[in-house]
């Protein structure tokens, strides 16, 4: 269980922690059990075969494989998402040799020990592949495992930035929690088409109104060099959660890619990392680190920064990797007292190296901490205490990298305030619950005069039929537009961000419209009031397969219900409606994951393979 919360936090903060840990006693115990357990054991790298270490350094160079045969030094693990389709990853592809030599300097070794699969969402919205990619997450963390079994390592860094990518990382290192893991970024691609004018082209195409031409011109000024999109969604919303929850150095997450301060970043994540193991005075295993309050600061952290709504499936599935239970009752009652602190496109006009400028990570938490919302008593790779992360780092004159106290005000209200003067008083994110189950709601995006919903269904088994109907003229005046079974067991749960263009469309036009769906938005959820993640999900009996065209919904995201307004004796003789899948498990390697649709859990705790 947690240690005893600290007079400084916030009382609420500190009774859902203690709340978290009471309910994860168990579960939580016999993991820290199994990781003590392995680190009893030591170093297993002495411990193999002969021919076992033979093949472990056979094309290694002299020195290192000196090292590894009789030298004291650690062995440091290298798990990379590197691609070069990425522009995110493509960064990574000189990381390996910057941390070669820095665990050379440090006495050490360091290896490729693995590579994890790493897809683009960008790439795959609104086609077959995007039906893979919330099972990618637990194939990252599958794959993450396979790379640390060979039990040659030390230490583990991680390359890793996009969507599920960081999610799955982190759920496999867990698996090796007796291990220490630091988590290295690559940073955000500089500002290209702001994404308030992408957006406005995008419409515009909807529309009709300009041709393709047009359209994938302005992608490209938007998306158009290494790093990660600039926008507030998953991938940088990760990269929030990785420094926040301290396995990043502090004020690493959006320093821009091939510049020499990001260098100097990525050669200090490589020597920390050597210094946590076993083998020194500083042992920081990962399991061990990443305990109730460091979840509970990474969910804070989201609702102060209104990030991705698909933190509420991963933070639920990480957590579980730690034995650690997190609910959405949690996420809601932290919303509740968390303030909106930021600004960042979907949630306003400015871009992550806008928000950077302003003041940043290190504003952001020297501001939660005044404030109570996040335990400053934790462990980081950086060492004890979440003050350090209120820093921001730097390069000398001689080029030598330092760290000095982050902005104490924010150089632009537009987009970062302080905890005295927020956005608003809770946090980006909203539970729904009520007869159709449990769906949450990102309401950073939307007009507070959105935030409650009242219209009949229109249902669809797809966006594309919602598409369809919009280019048909068929979507005129008020309604609730359900697409349903877009759930995990469904069809994998893909992000649907063919709806926004055509439902923001309609609300311009004067029409009150809202989303209520079992698939996913992401951080890219945008002005449209829309409840996603619905739970229980249609393919799983869920009530939201009885909705018919014509019912009355209500989305009431202030009084956080979900409600359909069907006489209840009428309801109660409904049918679930058909729907053949088919066309969803086939193709694009689909059919490979039948296994993972079979069986996968409920979006509330974490749309995941793995036991929780």
């Amino acid at each position: 269980m947690a240690d005893a919360i600290p007079s400084s936090v916030n009382a609420r903060i500190g009774e859902v922690t203690e709340r978290i840990a009471r309910r994860s006693h168990d579960s939580r115990a016999r993991y820290l059990e199994r990781i003590a357990a392995a680190a009893e054991r030591g170093p297993s790298r002495a411990k193999l075969g002969c021919a076992n270490q033979a093949h472990g350094f056979a094309a290694c160079g002299p020195s290192d494989k000196a090292m590894l045969r009789e030298g004291a030094g650690a062995n440091l693990a290298i798990v990379t998402a590197y691609n070069d389709m990425l522009s995110a990853h493509q960064p990574y592809e000189t990381y390996p040799d910057l941390i070669r030599a820095a665990a050379r300097r440090a006495g050490g070794v360091a290896q490729v020990a693995g590579g994890v699969p790493a897809m683009c969402d960008g790439v795959t919205q609104g086609e077959a592949g995007m039906e893979l990619s919330l099972f990618s997450r637990d194939v990252i963390a599958l794959a993450t495992a396979v790379a640390l079994s060979h039990q040659t390592f030390d230490a583990a860094v991680f390359l890793g930035i996009c969507d599920k990518i960081v999610p799955g990382l982190v759920i496999g290192a867990l698996s090796f929690g007796h291990l220490p893991a630091v988590f290295i970024p690559a940073g955000p691609m500089t500002s290209g088409l702001s994404n308030d004018d992408k957006a406005k082209i995008r419409q515009l195409f909807a529309e009709g109104k300009v041709g393709r031409d047009a359209l994938l011109e302005a992608e490209s000024q938007a998306y158009h060099g290494p790093g990660t999109c600039t926008f507030y969604g998953t991938a940088n919303t990760n990269q929030m959660m990785m420094e926040i929850m301290g396995l990043h150095l502090p004020g690493a997450s959006f320093v821009n890619p091939n510049t020499p301060l990001r260098e100097a970043l990525t050669t200090a994540a490589a020597e920390r990392a050597m210094s946590m193991t076993a083998l020194g005075n500083d042992y920081v295993p990962v399991g061990r680190m990443l305990d109730e309050k460091a979840f509970v600061n990474g969910v804070v952290g989201l609702h102060a920064t209104g990030g991705s709504t698909n933190h509420t499936l991963h933070i639920v599935a990480m957590a579980a990797a730690a034995g650690i239970k997190l609910t959405w009752d949690d996420f809601s009652d932290l919303a509740d007292i968390t303030p909106l602190l930021c600004r960042v496109y979907p949630n306003g006009k400015a871009d992550v190296n806008h928000f950077h400028a302003a003041g940043g990570m290190g504003f952001v938490i020297r501001e939660l901490l005044a404030d109570g919302k996040l335990h400053r008593d934790v462990e980081t790779v950086w060492g004890k205490g979440l003050d350090a992360y209120t820093q921001e780092p730097v390069l000398g004159e001689d080029g030598a990298l330092g760290w000095r106290d982050g902005a104490a005000t924010s150089g632009d209200e537009s987009v970062v305030r302080g905890a005295g003067a927020p956005f608003q008083s809770t946090g980006g994110l909203k539970l729904l619950a009520g007869p159709l189950g449990r769906a949450v709601i990102k309401t950073s995006a939307i007009a507070p005069e959105r935030h409650i919903i009242e219209a009949p269904a229109r249902v669809f088994h797809s966006q594309e039929e919602l598409q369809a109907a919009f280019k048909a003229g068929e979507l005129k005046g008020d309604f609730i537009a359900v697409v349903r079974f877009q759930g995990p067991k469904a069809n994998g749960m893909p992000e649907l961000h063919k709806l926004m263009p055509p439902l923001g469309v309609l609300q311009d036009r004067g029409f009150k419209v809202a989303l209520v769906t079992d698939g996913r938005l992401s951080g890219a959820s945008g002005k449209v009031p829309a409840a996603i993640h619905v739970t229980p999900e249609a393919a799983d009996g869920g009530a939201i397969a009885l909705i018919r065209n014509g019912d009355l919904i209500r989305l009431d995201a202030v009084a956080g219900r979900l409600d359909v307004l069907v006489e209840p004796e009428v309801w109660a003789e409904r049918a679930p409606a058909p729907a053949n899948l088919a066309g969803s498990h086939f193709g694009v390697g689909r059919e490979l994951f039948s296994s993972f649709r079979a069986a996968v859990g409920t979006a509330d705790t974490g749309a995941t393979i793995f036991a929780v």
